[in-house]
């Protein structure tokens, strides 16, 4: 198991952003997650150890269809500004949180 795959590793991939910004952590849906301005943006699934982004809907669906990340779906219902990167891509972890960081600040958004 890579540390990337623990909660622990989440945390070491959001430090940065912890460290040089207005990011707070936070708790979503019972999930560890981080949050800017009081809304989140990246949240670590402990179920299936992938770290949860909040994107724009179409770069979602980009990444999905890409075989980048899986739809995040939790009881069945698919949230489509959020997208599942599944550890076995951590690689890629730090710049999609930046990613996500940079979507919520910029946009008002609300909703799922």
């Amino acid at each position: 198991m890579s540390d990337k795959s623990t909660e622990a590793g989440f945390w070491a991939v959001a430090e940065p952003l912890l460290k040089a910004s207005t990011v707070t952590r936070s708790t979503m849906m019972g999930l560890p997650g981080l949050r800017v301005s009081g809304r989140f943006f990246a949240s670590f699934d402990r179920r299936t150890t992938a770290l949860l982004v909040k994107l724009p809907a179409g770069r979602v669906s980009e990444l999905i269809q890409s075989g980048d990340a899986e739809p995040f779906a939790p009881s069945g219902r698919r949230f489509r500004e959020w997208a599942a990167i599944e550890p076995d891509r951590s690689e890629v972890w730090p710049a999609l949180l930046d990613e996500a960081l940079a979507f919520v600040s910029a946009h008002d958004v609300s909703g799922d």
